[in-house]
């Protein structure tokens, strides 16, 4: 098992919670990262802006194409798709403004340890970022005592 970063904005979070998280997709720059991704492994999302962990899903299903309009937006790049999806379901998923501030929790992962609470934008630059399975345990344990 894998455990993944999925970096996003808050509402394009928002647009999967509406899904119900039925899958989680990816900009056409991640194509060969996201076609990696195997049943069993573990996406979190990290919003930006927010600084917060909003979730945790499963992958389900093997990666795949699909251009077809979902409703996400890109932060940087106006007009970009998300065309590589893969098939997930939510493991667990904080309430609507309740995710982890990450700056308050940089200590207590590999990922973010030594950065520090100033610099996670170094860190979560760029949409998708392998985790350990020790920042994986971490931020689960975090999200479901909040659930």
């Amino acid at each position: 098992m894998q455990a993944w970063i999925n970096v996003g904005t808050a509402d394009n979070f928002e647009v999967l919670r509406e899904r119900g998280f039925d899958l989680s997709p990816f900009k056409s720059s991640r194509e060969r990262q996201s076609s990696e991704m195997q049943p069993g492994d573990r996406i979190v999302y990290y919003l930006t802006k927010v600084v917060q962990f909003g979730g945790v899903v499963e992958v389900t299903g093997a990666a795949y194409e699909d251009t077809s309009d979902i409703g996400l937006e890109s932060e940087g790049k106006p007009g970009e798709d998300y065309p590589y999806r893969i098939a997930t379901k939510p493991v667990v998923i904080a309430k609507q403004g309740n995710g982890i501030d990450v700056r308050e929790i940089t200590d207590l992962l590999d990922k973010t340890r030594k950065a520090g609470p100033k610099k996670l934008g170094m860190v979560f630059r760029g949409n998708l970022h392998k985790i350990s399975e020790d920042d994986l345990r971490t931020i689960e344990k975090l999200m479901k005592e909040r659930a």
